[in-house]
Formats: structure tokens, sequence, C-alpha cells
């Protein structure tokens, strides 16, 4: 399909029709290796909204993406076959009714063997994400880059469900495996001086801006490495990334991670037994120059380059 002009890997940027990286727009499974799914979902946002537009430009922003990883010394589309799943059904209205559908849909894919990368929304679809992945392996190490916590109990009254939430839930519904709860770049102003505690009691292991920056990336990919000894997930909140290099999403916040940083922490994962993947809270209508998006698309990218040498 990739020979059709519509399609055509050999078009110009500017030229055909924006699936990630010119793949195959299809839900035919049969010996297809990833699927990158859309989750346009952003009712699960405390603050800006516009993250439903996340998966649209984050697959137009790939286009710009030649095709080989030359850090990694991989071309992973020619390692892998892959398609784009196109998006989940979500229902602007409900998030209980869009967790529903998306844990449904996200077990379809990998349900059939195909390694599942979802393209967000906003992050509280991470946990009908990791519901559909620990029905499939069962609890999963968790590598969860961000700038918050995203374990509190509630943001909204009389619903539990929001984007600060998800791994709070995943943790107390045992989706995760016990120590192998790693959150990396956590920062700024917190709800309230026990937040760094409660995550702790819940069973992550944060690791903050400041021991990131003391440490090195280095050094904190070899924690992640001697913690992660299941199935591994990864969830990348783009804003773990400086609003200097992300400014386009919900919640920024200052002092975080380059967009270096954050392709090291991601190539970094190599060797870990990688079994699912999204990366969250793109927010185009805040996003100058795409600049939030192409970071987005490239750190995807990245992931899949990690597939293809697994795969190899």
């Amino acid at each position: 399909m990739n020979d059709n002009p519509a399609f055509g890997a050999g078009l110009q940027p500017f030229m055909g029709i924006t699936s990630f990286m010119r793949l195959p727009v299809s839900r035919e499974l049969k010996n297809v290796d990833v699927a990158i799914m859309g989750a346009p979902f952003d009712s699960g946002t405390s603050y800006r909204t516009g993250t439903r537009f996340g998966p649209r430009k984050i697959r137009e922003t790939s286009l710009m993406i030649w095709g080989h990883n030359s850090t990694l010394n991989v071309t992973p589309l020619k390692k892998l076959r892959a398609v784009d799943y196109g998006d989940v059904s979500v229902i602007p209205t409900s998030i209980e009714h869009t967790m529903t559908a998306i844990t449904n849909t996200a077990s379809e894919v990998i349900n059939s063997g195909t390694t599942l990368i979802t393209l967000g929304g906003d992050h509280s679809i991470a946990l009908p994400l990791l519901r559909a992945h620990a029905k499939k392996h069962g609890p999963v190490s968790l590598v969860h880059i961000d700038a918050h916590l995203d374990t509190w109990e509630s943001e909204f009254e009389g619903s539990p469900y929001s984007h600060g939430t998800p791994f709070r839930y995943a943790l107390q519904e045992g989706l995760i495996r016990e120590g192998e709860y790693v959150q990396i770049g956590i920062r700024g102003p917190l709800s309230g001086e026990n937040d760094y505690a409660d995550a702790q009691k819940l069973g992550a292991r944060t690791i903050t801006i400041h021991e990131v920056m003391e440490k090195g990336v280095g050094e904190i990919l070899k924690e992640v490495h001697q913690r992660m000894k299941g199935p591994v997930y990864v969830t990348v909140d783009i804003d773990s990334a400086d609003p200097a290099f992300a400014p386009g999403t919900g919640t920024p916040e200052v002092g975080g991670l380059t967009s270096y940083q954050l392709l090291q922490l991601v190539r970094g994962l190599h060797g870990l037994n990688l079994i699912g993947f999204d990366l969250v809270e793109v927010s185009p209508p805040f996003d100058h120059g795409d600049i939030t998006a192409i970071l987005a698309s490239n750190i995807v990218f990245e992931y899949l380059s990690l597939l293809a040498i697994k795969n190899r």
C-alpha cells in the first residue's frame, strides 16, 4: 500500500494522507508486529484542553521522520510490519464509557499478538490501556516519564477518574508489579506536602527532576533496568519536557527535561521486555510551530526503533 501515490513513503512531507510515517491505515492485524492507535480524548483534563487533537498532529509531524534511526542504527519500518490502526471511538462527555472503549480496542490489538503504541489524548487514557495490557500479560513493570505524579485520589468531586489519577487506580487494581513502578522527571508545585510520600506508600519510586539532573540520565537508567523484571509498559507525558521544548501541553511545568534527555531516556530502555507504550498530553492549540508534536512523533519513532531492535 505504501507504493500507492496517496500513501507513498517517497512523497514530500506536505503531500499525501497523514497516517503515522505513511503507514497503511488498516484494522487487519494478521502478521502485523506493531499498530499505532490514537485515543483523542481530553475530557479528563484539569486545566487546558486540546489534547483530543494530539493524535492527528503527531501523525502530521511524523511525516518529517525519514525512517532511519542514526543513533540506534536501525530502520524500524524495514524490520517491523506496522499499521496505523486509526482511533478509538471516544465519547467526550463520558470518561467511563471512553475508558471501556479504550480497553476493548486495545485488547483487540494486543490479543492478536500485535504490540500497541497509543497516541493521546490526556493521561487518563493510561489506566484503560494498563487494564488491557495486564489482562494479556499480567501485572506489568511501569516506566512513567512525567512532570506530575498522577497518583492523586480525585481531582473532581464525585468523579474518581481524571488525568491526575490513573496510576493510583492502576496500583490499587493490581495492574503494576510490586516494586517495579518508576516515575521519572517529577517536579513543580504540589497540592500538598505529603504528595510524594503518598505516591511512595502506593508503591511508586519517584525520581524527581532534581535527582535526574544531579545523577544524570545514565544513572537513572541503571536503576530502571535493575528494577524492571517483568513485561515493561512505558508511558510518556510530553510535559516531562521543559515548556521551552514542549509548550503545547495542558499543564506545563518549568524546569523540565530537555528534548535530548527525553530521547535519551526512551533510547535507554533498550534491552527491556517492552510490551506497550503511550505518548500523551500533546495539545496542538498551545503548540508553537508544532515543536511539541515534532518531539512527540520522534519519541514514538525512538520506541519503534527499540521494538525493531528487539524484533531483530
